[in-house]
């Protein structure tokens, strides 16, 4: 079983590196292979959304509010949308925050939501954030600059 999931990856890996849009968008630190590959297949076409703000919410992650009246809660995450791509982007943020010594504004922006709000918040924030880069990287065929 491990031979079958190494010669997988081995396969994700080789396909990302030979895609033009998996390279633009692994230029971005915590962005692997399998988290580019993910977020391609799942925007498809990034000419369907009209603005690269709505991505963050086709894949559940803005905050789900409750209106009633005077009453006005919110509380947790939409969820909507495809959990894979929400996972992987997740997965992305807490690697730039955790796991990369490498300090961008992204990620002191990220490390002040932090100290404010939470390390969890924090990273569905920067989550968020990746999504609305990633997209407007691929649609202008930008690297990422960490400056």
């Amino acid at each position: 079983m491990a031979d079958e999931f190494a010669r997988l990856d081995k396969l994700v890996r080789d396909q990302s590196r030979k895609d033009p849009v998996c390279r633009l968008l692994m230029t971005v630190p915590g962005v692997g292979a399998v988290i580019a590959m993910t977020f391609r297949a799942a925007i498809d076409d990034p000419k369907r959304f009209r603005s690269s703000k709505s991505v963050g919410a086709c894949f559940g992650l803005t905050p789900r509010r409750y209106q009633s009246g005077e009453t006005d809660r919110v509380s947790s995450i939409t969820k909507a949308g495809d959990a894979s791509v929400r996972t992987a982007l997740y997965e992305a943020a807490h690697v730039m925050l955790v796991r990369s010594s490498r300090w961008t504004p992204l990620k002191a922006w990220a490390m002040r939501v932090a100290a404010r709000r939470g390390a969890k918040r924090a990273k569905i924030a920067l989550a968020r954030k990746l999504a609305v880069i990633l997209h407007r990287m691929w649609m202008d065929g930008t690297e990422f600059k960490a400056a």
